[in-house]
């Protein structure tokens, strides 16, 4: 494992206070979970961009993702 150092306002500072103590939880636990999920986001985020740009993505309209879906 990596130590790194980050600044945070104090605000977010008491609330990754309070939810680790309602937890039980390390603030390093909830920091690393947050930083996960976030960096999961921004990959799915980036292949939705890709897709939403590539010209020879086929486009289905609402009825058609329906049928697809048996909706």
């Amino acid at each position: 494992m990596t130590s790194i150092s980050v600044r945070i306002p104090d605000s977010l500072k008491k609330a990754l206070d309070l939810i680790a103590k309602e937890t039980e939880r390390s603030k390093s636990f909830h920091i690393q979970k947050a930083i996960e999920f976030y960096l999961k986001e921004q990959v799915d985020l980036q292949i939705s961009l890709d897709r939403l740009n590539d010209p020879s993505d086929e486009i289905l309209s609402l009825s058609d993702m329906r049928k697809n879906l048996g909706l």
